[in-house]
């Protein structure tokens, strides 16, 4: 079994001066990653279940199609970045079997916790990694992975290009990159009506379940800041993946996007 927990976590001072969006709110992007990570350490307990809520469950099946997207097969090795309490890791792991190797990575120490206990609880581990690691300075040599995912994660990155170019430079030729992310609604009724859930549902069930309405607040925020599918497929092709395409789900709510490095 291998239950390492480490630590690369190191800072950027060169962005510290230059804003950057947290929400809707403008910050000095050294800022943003410690304010994501209180929001993430506030919601992690009941993070598995204000994620069935949010979603009426559906962010399993959004899951699943991006797991069946992956080409995963025994013997790989993979990244999930931003892998919270472990729900593609987990499918992840089965995929890989003992041959294979899965790294569950993330910047939050109490996400991280989380789904470590929640993994080796449910009898996984013997081929999955625990470490925390920044997403634009990821901590594994050039060239490693055969597939890197990062669901529900990327518009929490400060430096989203940085962060992209980190995840390409760790995959092997012909890996493939997905990221499974909330976008932009293609259905003006669907866009409408996901706002006012958003702003308003959402920052209820967060004072409900987690005692926290602000960390939810947040949330729809920020996926209101991330960029639109097409402009994420383009930051893909500038970290120089190929092949890059997304496939909209729920009506562009969810996109998952996919991109190989050549």
């Amino acid at each position: 079994m291998t239950e390492t927990l480490e630590t690369h976590t190191e800072g950027h001072p060169e962005s510290k001066e230059s804003l950057t969006h947290f929400g809707f709110k403008d910050v000095k992007a050294g800022e943003k990653a410690g304010k994501v990570a209180d929001v993430f350490h506030s919601v992690a307990a009941k993070y598995d279940i204000m994620n069935d809520l949010m979603s009426f469950g559906v962010h399993r099946l959004w899951k699943r199609l991006t797991i069946e997207s992956s080409g995963v097969r025994a013997g790989h090795k993979v990244l999930d970045i931003a892998g919270g309490t472990g729900d593609l890791t987990m499918q992840f792991s089965k995929r890989v079997g003992e041959a294979g190797q899965v790294v569950l990575a993330d910047i939050n120490a109490s996400m991280l916790n989380v789904g470590r206990d929640r993994l080796l609880d449910k009898g996984y581990g013997n081929n999955i990694e625990f470490v925390q690691a920044n997403a634009e300075c990821l901590p594994f040599p050039d060239n490693h992975f055969n597939c890197v995912s990062i669901a529900f994660g990327l518009r929490n990155v400060t430096d989203k290009d940085k962060a992209l170019a980190s995840m390409a430079r760790v995959l092997k030729p012909g890996g493939r990159l997905l990221v499974l992310e909330f976008s932009k609604p293609t259905n003006a009724v669907i866009s409408e009506l996901y706002d006012k859930y958003s702003f308003k549902a959402l920052p209820f069930m967060g004072k409900l379940v987690t005692n926290d309405s602000e960390s939810y607040q947040y949330l729809a925020e920020s996926i209101r800041m991330h960029p639109d599918q097409e402009t994420l497929k383009s930051m893909m092709e500038k970290a120089g993946l190929v092949n890059c395409r997304y496939q909209n789900m729920t009506s562009g709510v969810v996109a998952l996007h996919s991109g190989i490095k050549p």
